[in-house]
């Protein structure tokens, strides 16, 4: 086979061709310290360093979306306890005025000056704001819920973040259910919501129930009768409306407090001793509220591991499929340094003088 000089040309230039191509792609690795600098070079673990960065990226928005909604629920878990300290105090005042040994109407006047204080405060608690938000408002974060008589201009909306692919998160907890208690029991517990009826006996059934429940709301409400005096006409009632769908009927605590300031400036030590029960309900009432912040601080702090931990998960794959060993980099351009010097001594061995060579 006659083997011509282009033939030889062209052999020696592939072979230093190929050789200054996996030099240079070496170098680029030692430059990025990474395996895998565009798809062609592994598709297929490119597509999984994709996937894994696509996954950290979402996870690391979830960790902001959590943070924020932390700072949200720890402040109003701070409110929450600072309600329940003046309620405390506020019972602390009813029960030392709550008989003659102790109180008389001097000093009841006295003490609903500071009863005064404490409604004050409480409604200044429901008008906390969080940056440019209100915290109990529900949704309507940008007006204030309460006004001084104690009347809720908010909405039941929640706040919800996504915490997880497909999971949500409610990150406030509205005003009317832990100042009016709406959606809340009078013994302080959380009713069971409704489930829609599954066929025709089970809605004949919550119909029946939901007549029976009116009919007893209608009549405890022809049974109460107001006591005499101006303190009884802002004294809480022993149940408020009940909610159709839960049946709930919590304490308002406005109510509550305006009317243990009408009975001590009244004089009036039976109003005073009234006022007790609804304080317990009051003071049980924003605990359970309290509670319900708490437990999704936990959960959102669980969450919050899990997704910390995933974030590292997916770097360390990203790493093991992208990120190049040094040492293994460093031994190759050595081996094709060394091949491309050879090639390059041989080339001229190859390229035999031509005709030309002679003629000069």
């Amino acid at each position: 086979m006659r083997i011509a000089d282009k033939m030889g040309f062209n052999q020696v230039n592939q072979n230093l061709g190929k050789n200054r191509s996996d030099m240079t792609e070496l170098q680029n690795q030692a430059a990025t310290q990474k395996r895998i600098n565009k798809p062609s070079d592994d598709p297929l673990s490119a597509a999984r360093v994709l996937a894994a960065r696509t996954e950290e990226h979402s996870n690391s928005q979830f960790i902001k979306n959590i943070n924020n909604a932390k700072s949200f629920l720890e402040f109003s878990d701070q409110s929450l306890g600072e309600l329940s300290d003046i309620l405390v105090r506020a019972k602390e005042l009813a029960v030392s005025q709550s008989n003659d040994a102790s109180g008389n109407a001097e000093t009841r006047n006295v003490t609903a000056a500071e009863i005064e204080q404490i409604y004050n405060q409480s409604v200044q608690i429901g008008n906390r704001k969080l940056g440019e938000r209100y915290v109990f408002a529900g949704s309507k974060t940008q007006s204030a819920p309460f006004n001084n008589a104690g009347e809720y201009r908010g909405n039941d909306g929640d706040m919800k973040i996504q915490t997880q692919k497909d999971s949500f998160v409610a990150m406030n907890i509205s005003g009317n259910k832990v100042f009016l208690g709406r959606g809340l029991g009078g013994d302080g517990v959380v009713r069971p919501r409704y489930e829609s009826p599954t066929d025709v006996e089970s809605l004949k059934d919550f119909q029946n129930e939901e007549a029976r429940r009116q009919q007893s709301n209608q009549e405890l409400e022809e049974n109460f009768l107001p006591t005499r005096g101006p303190a009884s006409e802002l004294r809480q009632k022993p149940t408020d409306k009940r909610d159709p769908v839960t049946g709930g009927a919590g304490v308002n605590l406005f109510s509550t407090l305006k009317g243990l300031e009408i009975s001590l400036r009244a004089n009036d030590k039976e109003g005073v001793q009234e006022a007790l029960d609804t304080l317990d309900l009051a003071i049980s009432q924003v605990v359970l509220a309290r509670s319900e912040v708490g437990s999704r601080i936990m959960a959102v702090n669980n969450t919050m591991d899990s997704l910390q931990k995933a974030v590292v998960d997916n770097k360390t794959t990203a790493s093991q499929l992208e990120d190049a060993d040094a040492f293994q980099v460093i031994s190759d351009i050595n081996k094709t340094e060394s091949t491309l010097k050879a090639a390059l001594e041989t080339s001229g061995k190859l390229i035999q003088p031509s005709l030309l060579d002679f003629i000069k």
